[in-house]
């Protein structure tokens, strides 16, 4: 049994893993209504969160993606009752005032009856967005964004760069900000108004011309932005690539994400990323540079990525075989069911609670 390490600079697990295994578990529920099942992919991504989420800030921003969620499922159930739904219903709620429309307006309907079917229809619809948000909310709170962005290829080296350089002046610029409010207020001056936001706000623009600056010459100085001299065809072939690859993988990503896409979406991802990977080698071979401890994707990384990967094509798999257990009917109104093996196979998400290296305790 391989058993979890603590965690530290040497053996930490790739991004790319979590997010993969995030997207997994989204793919998967992307593939049901029930919310039952919702509710365990939830489960499984939280407590791998509260497993191996470490104290750094952007580990925080799974409570925030939980309660978008939830806020989702919310607004989705307001639109449901005030604009209607097209989900026959016997058992009536309550009727709301119909606001008559003009004839251009003809299939659009404001109030009217609302039914115990369409509600519960309106709420299987949210908590799947909502489930697909806290997927990626779990990606957030555990794949460091620098390491991820460090981990690009050659070819998008000058991007990562940027973004790097942009998540980490704006931490400095809030802190900056809050600093300044707070010195302000010891001394007793008002930090609202506009007077009060013009004099917060030009020690703040000061500060970040001067990292802006020292960044710049600290860049220059390093040499970057030095590329090696690439033929006009080979850098055409690798525009292709790149867009034609990254084209597909967004269409086939489309595909796996809606109801009847799974036959043609699995084919054009992986076409999609046989020429997006083609496109960024070339590109990459531009690009001289080295990279400073880079990560390493080992076993426990495969390990993550698989588990994510395995849970959606069991549950791909499963709409063949129990496709009434995951989407259950509202028309008749019926109690969902758990199916015992799409849930079981839902429980291999759990596998980077396990494998993971642990964070150090606090």
């Amino acid at each position: 049994m391989i058993r979890a390490p603590e965690a530290n600079r040497s053996n930490a697990l790739h991004a790319g893993a979590w997010w993969l295994w995030a997207l997994g578990l989204a793919v998967a529920a992307s593939r049901t209504a029930n919310p039952l099942l919702l509710g365990l992919i939830v489960g499984v991504a939280g407590y791998v969160v509260a497993a191996r989420r470490t104290d750094a800030p952007w580990a925080r921003s799974y409570a925030a993606f939980v309660k978008l969620g939830l806020f989702v499922v919310f607004l989705r159930v307001v639109f449901s009752v005030v604009l209607g739904s097209p989900i026959p219903g016997t058992h009536e709620l309550f009727t709301l005032p119909r606001l008559p429309l003009p004839e251009w307006a003809q299939g659009v309907r404001i109030g009217g009856r609302v039914t115990a079917e369409q509600l519960v229809h309106a709420v299987y619809d949210g908590a799947k967005l909502a489930t697909l948000l806290i997927c990626v909310g779990a990606a957030n709170a555990l794949a460091n964004p620098a390491r991820l962005l460090k981990s690009l290829p050659g070819a998008l080296y000058e991007a990562g760069v940027a973004v790097v350089v942009a998540m980490t002046f704006a931490p400095n610029m809030v802190a900056d900000v809050a600093r300044l409010r707070t010195a302000r207020r010891l001394r007793g001056r008002p930090t609202g108004g506009v007077k009060a936001v013009l004099q917060i706000g030009l020690p703040v623009l000061e500060g970040a011309l001067e990292r802006s600056v020292a960044v710049a010459a600290s860049m220059d100085a390093r040499g970057y932005g030095r590329t090696a001299r690439v033929p006009a065809a080979v850098r055409r072939t690798t525009n292709v690539l790149t867009l034609g690859g990254l084209l597909g993988v967004c269409a086939g990503s489309y595909g796996l994400l809606a109801a009847e896409g799974a036959g043609y979406g699995l084919p054009l991802v992986g076409a999609g990323l046989v020429a997006a990977v083609a496109g960024l080698w070339l590109g990459g071979r531009r690009t001289v540079r080295t990279r400073y401890r880079p990560d390493r994707w080992g076993v426990r990384a495969w390990l993550v990525a698989g588990s994510g990967v395995a849970v959606a094509a069991l549950m791909i798999a499963a709409n063949a075989y129990a496709p009434e257990a995951l989407h259950p009917g509202v028309v008749p109104l019926v109690a969902p069911q758990l199916p015992v093996w799409p849930a079981v196979s839902l429980l291999l998400g759990l596998v980077p609670a396990f494998v993971a290296p642990a964070p150090k305790e606090s």
